[in-house]
């Protein structure tokens, strides 16, 4: 006989926040017969990737992405003037149809799962339940043995950074720009730090990034490193490592000043600040739960995403870095398959990271690095684009695919690239991995021609010579 109270509603699975973390986890759920309901207190799904992150970064980009390749493209032909004060949204036209349209095939995606949905407020009961209170104050009472937190995150503010979301910026407020600026500094030089520093510098901005890394992008592979920060810097902009930021004021008029440890000033238009992001717990009220926050504000969890107490899980931002879209969604699925008792599956490094820089870079499975730690050795094979007849045709020559075997050169173990397409690129990687094929399998096999998979045969050839 039941035990839950007659006002708990009782589910299998409990998921807050419909971000892509809390909607995988909710339609993997779904797909395992299990009674799931997602709670969201935005009217609509998607989370901050929809609203304010993903989404309208990567639409800017794809402007950004056609305007400072047009000449490149067309041969030299033609090029594409900029007017003067062009205003941000200007190159964001198609923002609100694409957010529309992919928070329609959300829901849709919910809906023909069966999955339950609810627009409202979440906070903690206890560790197996929760109450919801809608935008007219209605409270609802739910319990389930597994309670999936995805609730986000926001962008952190450092006391000593006055952002003001009109000279001081962060990433949420850094598109509400009226214009484009002449000037922009960038604090930081994490994902979204880097993919908006390259997005404004490829429009004709001038940007200067600052940070205590020594490279941008540092847990990638150094060579991805190198690469995006050479094209980078072949825009006029500027990346200054192992700096240390005093302070930062706004002069009252036209410019954000910059002070460095070591006394030099930046002077720049507008600042944007990257400088991490603060998971959304607060309105939880996670103790309840018997839960606590890091010292960082983060849930603490394990490598199924489980945070110790009852049948509670964290996914996404508020579980730390690498808080990119896709682990965010292998997490939501993993922590469901944990909670039904189920393996899951593939270990997190053949998910896929894409970082939508300019150029655009990603990685699947081991790099170079770690396929020495863990293996003793491997051999690396690549392919520059520059090589391939797709590369030369599509004008998109200085990019590059990295294959990394083992030290045998069968074995594979990763794959990463730069340039056109690089995300998608490694997912022939990805699948390459998961079935278990050996480097010789792109030999033997022939892609499609003219086209960038073709990297694939030459990065394999290169790793089969080395074989002696």
């Amino acid at each position: 006989m039941s035990t839950t109270p007659p006002d708990v509603e009782a589910y299998d699975v409990i998921v807050i926040g419909g971000g892509p973390a809390g909607h995988h986890a909710a339609l993997h759920a779904a797909s395992l017969n299990q009674r799931a309901i997602l709670v969201e207190k935005e009217s609509s799904v998607g989370g901050a990737c929809v609203h304010r992150g993903t989404i309208p970064s990567k639409t800017l980009r794809e402007t950004a992405l056609a305007l400072s390749t047009f000449r490149t493209k067309t041969g030299g032909l033609m090029d594409l003037p900029q007017s003067e004060g062009m205003q941000v949204a200007s190159l964001m036209t198609r923002l609100e149809q694409v957010i529309k349209a992919h928070q329609r095939y959300m829901g849709m995606q919910l809906t023909r799962a069966g999955v339950e949905r609810i627009h409202g407020r979440a906070k903690f009961l206890d560790a197996n339940s929760i109450e919801v209170s809608d935008v007219r104050r209605n409270r609802r009472r739910l319990s389930a043995p597994c309670i999936v937190v995805a609730t986000g995150s926001r962008p952190r503010t450092p006391p000593e950074i006055p952002i003001d979301h009109q000279h001081l910026m962060d990433s949420d407020s850094i598109l509400s720009l009226l214009y484009l600026p002449k000037t922009l500094t960038v604090l930081g030089s994490g994902v979204i730090a880097c993919e908006y520093a390259s997005i404004f510098a490829a429009i004709g901005t001038e940007v200067t990034i600052i940070d205590r890394a020594e490279r941008p992008l540092a847990f990638l592979d150094p060579e991805l490193s190198d690469l995006f920060l050479a094209a980078f810097t072949a825009t006029g902009s500027r990346f200054l490592g192992k700096a240390t930021t005093t302070s930062v004021v706004h002069d009252g008029l036209s410019t954000v000043v910059t002070t460095l440890a070591t006394g030099e000033e930046i002077r720049s238009e507008k600042l944007l600040c990257a400088l991490g992001r603060v998971a959304n717990l607060e309105e939880l009220d996670i103790g309840k739960a018997g839960l606590t926050a890091t010292n960082r504000g983060l849930l603490q969890v394990d490598a199924n995403g489980w945070t110790g107490v009852g049948g509670v899980y964290g996914a996404g931002d508020v579980i730390g870095p690498p808080s990119l879209a896709s682990t965010s969604m292998d997490q939501g699925r993993r922590v469901v398959c944990h909670a039904c008792g189920l393996t899951p599956g593939v270990p997190p490094e053949m998910i896929p990271l894409g970082i939508y820089t300019i150029p655009e870079l990603s990685s699947v499975g081991l790099d170079e690095r770690q396929a020495k730690e863990r293996h003793g050795g491997c051999l690396v094979g690549r392919a520059p684009f520059a090589e391939l007849a797709r590369g030369q045709i599509a004008g998109c020559a200085d990019g590059m695919l990295k294959l990394v075997a083992d030290a045998q050169g069968k074995k594979l173990l990763g794959a990463q690239a730069c340039g056109e397409g690089a995300a998608e690129l490694v997912s022939i990687a990805q699948m390459a991995m998961l079935n278990g094929n050996d480097i010789d399998i792109f030999v033997a096999n022939t892609l499609n021609f003219p086209t960038l998979g073709e990297g694939y045969r030459v990065a394999a050839l290169d790793i089969i010579h080395q074989r002696g």
